[in-house]
């Protein structure tokens, strides 16, 4: 029997950051979707949803040329048949988990990484592949393949586990001190906007840099500090200068909080101060934060959370707060009592 389990993930900085090249600081939670597989003798994968009910039959010999969009289980198939890989023993799966869905903690990536775990795990010949070469698959299979706006975060962070610093040009990846204190993780219970969410913020973001850049060859966002929104701002389309200023002011924030957690020792309150200014900007530039979820965060505050932010593309979904452990419970009680479907203490994992 093959058995397989994979975190979901949290961004804590640079949300909206990564399809525009630019770093971003995620980590793995201890919140999973689990594959078990046993041979069969039919030449199908015969895989069982069992949170959801549904049942999926995949044909060893599918010669997948029409893969409808988010069918992740052949599109995984298709991208890993290109590297030359193979599938010869079909398989009966089942897979569950409790990584809430369509929420931001990327169930869908988990179970991409998962899924191509196993299609690995069954070669005839072992396979030795990195988790950074998992992660780039995963973000093939997921992203490239269905030509959609995210980023590369989701899957390198979840291939790779941790908290991690990733450089969404190189994808290298960096290990950060996970010590956050409590990580609160509170569901709002109102469904995401995803693709329109990220698609305005890709193709507004990347005009917004794009027109700064043509005015002035000699900038390079990599360098940019706080003081470039304002020097170049003129230069850029009204249209677009909210998402420039969450590109130069998320970039600095990330970096900001990058070095904290490069420390022995962190400073959580630094950290909260950064997350809710990066929050701030999520909400009045990005404008991907409801007022429902809004509140919420305000009273998770006001109880004691250090910081709180949205997760993800935003629009919905799941929110995150950090506090110090002495305030744990009094947070959760307050996001409750605002109105969020579920909340809990979660935990940085590395698996």
């Amino acid at each position: 029997m093959v058995s397989i389990k994979v975190p979901a993930r949290i961004c804590f900085f640079g949300d909206h950051q990564d399809y525009l090249g630019l770093p971003v600081i995620a980590g793995t939670i201890d919140r999973f979707i689990c594959l078990k597989a046993n041979p069969n003798q039919r030449e199908i994968f015969d895989i069982q949803l069992l949170d959801t009910g549904k049942r999926l039959i995949v044909s060893l010999d599918d010669d997948l040329n029409k893969i409808k969009p988010n069918d992740y289980f052949r599109s995984v198939m298709a991208v890993l048949k290109q590297k030359g890989f193979q599938f010869d023993m079909g398989h009966d799966i089942e897979i569950s988990g409790n990584i809430p869905i369509n929420a931001g903690l990327s169930s869908s990536s988990a179970l991409v990484v998962a899924w191509l775990r196993f299609l690995l795990s069954i070669q005839n010949e072992p396979v030795r592949v990195s988790d950074a070469q998992i992660g780039q698959w995963a973000y093939e299979a997921e992203v490239l393949y269905f030509n959609q706006p995210g980023g590369l975060m989701d899957q390198y962070t979840i291939a790779q586990g941790g908290l991690l610093f990733i450089d969404t040009q190189t994808g290298q990846s960096t290990p950060l001190n996970n010590n956050l204190g409590a990580v609160i993780v509170a569901e709002s219970g109102i469904s995401k906007e995803t693709l329109e969410v990220l698609n305005n913020g890709r193709v507004y973001g990347q005009r917004a840099i794009a027109t700064v850049q043509e005015a002035f060859p000699e900038f390079m966002m990599k360098n940019a500090v706080e003081a470039d929104y304002e020097r170049y701002v003129g230069a850029v389309p009204k249209e677009y200068r909210p998402y420039w200023y969450a590109a130069v002011h998320n970039y600095v924030i990330t970096l900001k909080a990058k070095e904290e957690l490069k420390k022995d020792t962190v400073d959580i309150g630094l950290l909260g101060e950064l997350m809710n200014a990066h929050q701030d900007i999520l909400h009045d530039k990005i404008k991907n934060t409801p007022p429902e979820m809004a509140r919420m965060m305000d009273a998770a505050r006001k109880a004691g959370a250090l910081g709180a932010k949205t997760i993800g593309s935003g629009g919905g979904g799941c929110m995150v707060a950090i506090a110090e452990k002495k305030d744990e419970q009094k947070v959760i009680d307050a996001f409750l009592a605002a109105g969020a479907l579920a909340t809990y203490e979660t935990k940085l994992t590395k698996i």
